[in-house]
């Protein structure tokens, strides 16, 4: 419950969750929500400005802006959760094993790691889709497999750290195997780090996401996906600039909603920063 208390007192992240949440209920209802059919399309239609039937007006195709952002909102965030998941899955149980066990093991992992980080993360992702091919899921998984050194390395520095702790000590006194120590002790120490890193890395594939759709490496038309409909509105931006302003909006305020809602995590989370709430 502290916890709790201290993040409604923390305004940026109560704007941060505000922003996330709406974009939520965007993407799980936007059958309800968009005005038009985000696929329809009409050439006569094509580039009009805001007004009162498209509120944020038409597409090179005459389609719905605001309904393909909307409907966007349900691919970006997919795009988020799937590649945080990746990281997550691989990245967390070799960061564990790797600062459990050390050595020759911890040595092998952490230079891998090393390598890895020798590359942006989106360059990473970049040379990744290119191997596999433009396509939504393989800009998921080019996005995951991009963060997990990241998770490798925050889980690899809690463990370090937990797996000298007393209770750690008095489980293995009693028998209990390594796994098991790993699973039941170290890990459920480590969530705080892990939540907050998870939220940040939430921003980060969205931000990267966008920009392989920019570059045409992610989703593909006619997939209403906010950087690939910003890649495609660069020909049109000086006759029609909604078509540009809008989804980069989007990206924007996602970003920063994830973001922000990251930053108020890890400050209610820590108890060393219980005294600014």
């Amino acid at each position: 419950m502290g916890t709790l208390r201290r993040l409604i007192r923390h305004r940026l992240a109560l704007f941060g969750a505000l922003v996330v949440l709406i974009f939520a209920v965007f993407a799980i209802f936007a059958p309800y929500i968009a005005p038009h059919d985000p696929y329809r399309f009409s050439l006569a239609k094509k580039l009009q400005p805001p007004s009162s039937l498209h509120p944020l007006g038409t597409d090179e195709l005459g389609r719905d802006l605001l309904s393909r952002i909307i409907y966007g909102t349900r691919v970006s965030l997919m795009m988020a959760l799937i590649s945080v998941a990746i990281g997550l899955v691989v990245g967390v149980p070799i960061g564990a094993l790797s600062g459990f066990y050390g050595g020759v093991f911890d040595l092998l992992v952490q230079r891998g790691v090393d390598i890895l980080l020798a590359f942006p993360g989106i360059l990473l992702a970049i040379v990744v889709v290119a191997i596999l091919g433009p396509g939504l899921w393989n800009a998921m998984l080019a996005v995951g497999i991009s963060f997990i050194p990241t998770y490798v390395r925050v889980v690899r520095g809690s463990v370090l750290e937990l797996r000298e702790k007393e209770f750690v000590e008095a489980a293995r006194a009693l028998g209990t195997g390594s796994l098991a120590i790993i699973g039941r002790h170290i890990l459920p120490n480590c969530l705080a780090p892990i939540i907050v890193l998870s939220t940040l890395q939430l921003a980060s594939a969205i931000l990267w996401a966008s920009g392989l759709g920019f570059l045409g490496l992610g989703a593909q038309p006619p997939t209403p996906e906010w950087g690939t409909m910003l890649g495609r509105s660069q020909v049109y931006i000086r006759a029609a600039p909604h078509v540009a302003i809008f989804p980069g909006l989007a990206i924007a305020l996602a970003v920063l909603g994830f973001n922000l809602l990251g930053d108020g995590l890890r400050d209610a989370l820590d108890p060393r920063l219980k005294g600014r709430f």
